[in-house]
């Protein structure tokens, strides 16, 4: 009888799958050539337009419904070669200077496939992920002057990384356990100060924290649009005398629009005097600090409470790696740490490494530090501060070839690498001037020649090249300043309808 039902058992039982592939040669024959195309498309970006537009055919490509059946994946790959690699954001081209990007690296983009073979989950544990991420989070200190004793964690990018830093700075200057009773609970409304040109995503952070926007003081900057240090001590003083709390001051060490850098070793002192949390946004210009001829700009930051930086920016490392650093280690595990029954520490075993989860707002955390770490390991930290002032050279570079050409004009001050110009036009003003600019600078990117941004800096419209490659080359610069030019005059002629 047992063997009859076991008999039937196993006539009835669906074979068992796996995602593995039936042929590991022919995967590792297609992997061979995936790479080969990858060191191709590198080494031939500058060949390429920066930017293209995808045809009707490509976009269609992106609206097909979801796959039933399977399908061979050097099909697969070549959907992907056709319709992504063909037409990328361009941010790895040396003219692109939209925004403020990192350009990657190829070293990078191999532990970005090998952290993902290896497939470690960075919540914590005892494994060799998890001290490499430790590592590259000591290493971070090094570079900005922290002790050895400060805390950090790694993070998609620089809005998450100010989110944990000013989430800890609220915490600690709240005057009550915030984790405990909520934002309720504080006795007077809390005070954060920051610039008129902080990023976006402090006032995102006041939201999320619960304080709201109007919690965000914005105070006016300078000729050289830094914080104004004077109209930001009367606004301390004349928030508390209205009874409110101030807590903390952010300081700018690069702001998006300009890339000016705040007096941050006077924040720093101002900060110990009124006692508030400092906090440094450095996600643009932090990493200046490893750069030989241009470190004396961020001199300060080495006293800050709390750094958020990129490395997926200066440091090159492809998208995306944030980081955050707080000098309290206490303070920072205290704001995150929960240590529910299923993740309990052991003595020894998987469970017995720290759990990096209790120093951020994730429990799952992807491999990021393995791309950072190769390629420090690979080119050194002498190298990457050489980039550094090569690109802030470039930006003055940029600045110099404007400054001389009379048809062109400077916009603010230029303080690295970022470059606010415009083509003024002849005779024109306001929204006919901004249309001229706004249609060169569209048709710089249609063309493929460059990419760039533009912003408002002090009401006044302009084009925006940050420099922050490491492909860039001076010749860029002169085609740049070449090509705007002649479409300047071009659509001054036609018109800027386009």
């Amino acid at each position: 009888m047992d063997a009859m039902l076991k008999a039937a058992g196993t006539a009835g039982m669906v074979a068992e799958e796996t995602l593995d592939p039936v042929d590991w040669a022919d995967v590792q024959a297609l992997s061979h050539r995936i790479v080969d195309d990858a060191v191709d498309y590198l080494r031939d970006v500058r060949e390429r337009p920066v930017w293209q537009d995808m045809p009707a055919e490509v976009r269609e490509f992106f609206a097909e419904p979801l796959p039933q059946s399977p399908q061979p994946l050097a099909q697969v790959y070549g959907e992907v070669a056709r319709n992504v690699m063909a037409y990328p954001m361009g941010n790895i081209h040396p003219r692109f200077w939209s925004w403020y990007m990192g350009s990657s690296n190829f070293t990078g983009a191999l532990g970005d496939f090998l952290a993902a073979v290896q497939g470690s989950n960075l919540g914590g544990g005892n494994h060799a992920a998890a001290l490499m991420d430790s590592q590259v989070v000591d290493w971070c200190k090094q570079m900005m002057g922290f002790p050895q004793s400060a805390s950090g964690t790694l993070v998609s990018g620089g809005s998450m990384a100010n989110i944990i830093g000013l989430t800890v700075a609220r915490n600690a200057r709240a005057g009550i356990d915030v984790r405990e009773h909520g934002v309720a609970a504080i006795d007077k409304p809390l005070r954060f100060y920051g610039s008129d040109q902080l990023h976006s995503c402090h006032r995102k952070a006041m939201e999320a924290l619960g304080l709201g926007n109007r919690a965000l003081r914005r105070i006016p900057t300078d000729a050289g649009l830094r914080i104004d240090i004077d109209a930001l001590r009367a606004a301390i003083t004349e928030d508390r005398q209205a009874g409110f709390r101030p807590a903390c001051v952010i300081g700018t060490a690069g702001t998006v629009n300009t890339g000016a850098i705040d007096d941050l070793q006077a924040l720093a002192r101002l900060a110990a005097q009124e006692d508030l949390w400092f906090h440094v946004d450095g996600c643009i210009g932090a990493l200046i600090a490893i750069a030989p001829e241009n470190s004396h700009r961020v001199a300060g930051i080495e006293h800050a409470h709390s750094i958020a930086l990129d490395p997926h920016k200066w440091l090159h490392a492809p998208f995306e790696v944030g980081c955050v650093l707080i000098r309290d280690a206490s303070a920072h595990r205290s704001t995150f740490a929960v240590t529910p029954e299923f993740l309990e520490s052991t003595p020894r075993g998987l469970a017995s490494g720290q759990w990096l989860h209790d120093f951020g707002l994730q429990t799952s955390r992807g491999f990021r530090a393995l791309k950072v770490w190769m390629a420090l390991k690979q080119h050194g930290i002498e190298k990457f501060g050489r980039l550094i002032d090569q690109n802030i050279a470039q930006g003055h570079c940029l600045g110099a070839l404007i400054e001389a050409e009379p048809l062109l004009e400077l916009v603010a001050p230029l303080s690295i690498n970022i470059v606010c110009f415009r083509y003024p036009g002849d005779g024109l003003t306001g929204e006919r001037q901004k249309a001229l600019n706004t249609e060169i600078m569209l048709r710089l990117q249609e063309d493929g020649i460059a990419a760039l941004s533009d912003t408002t800096v002090h009401g006044q419209h302009c084009l925006r090249a940050a420099i922050n490659n490491h492909r860039t080359r001076r010749d860029d610069l002169d085609l740049l300043v070449r090509e705007t030019l002649r479409l300047g005059l071009e659509v001054s002629r036609r018109g800027t309808a386009g």
